[in-house]
């Protein structure tokens, strides 16, 4: 069963793609970039729903990336978004 069609909570869902998306170097440099987040906050805040939600806003904004995300996390790109979505509110 895919991931997207089980209950998976958004910060565990979240949490999975900033361990996906720190896990190449280039892609990690460009979310500190873009996300202004620094090396710091991600040790002590990687569960704080701003810095997970800055995550998924970060894929969602780069197209190839959300989709090998997705991929890679054998889930559909849409329930990334729905869970920036739900941590957003």
């Amino acid at each position: 069963m895919r991931a997207s069609e089980t209950n998976e909570d958004a910060a565990a869902l979240a949490l999975r793609a900033l361990v996906w998306t720190l896990a190449e170097p280039e892609r990690a440099t460009r979310l500190l970039d873009v996300t202004g987040l620094t090396p710091s906050d991600l040790r002590t805040r990687a569960a704080d729903p701003a810095v997970l939600s800055a995550t998924l806003g970060f894929l969602e904004n780069y197209e190839p990336d959300l989709l090998a995300c997705a991929d890679g996390l054998d889930i559909a790109p849409a329930a990334l978004v729905a869970a920036r979505r739900e941590l957003d509110a």
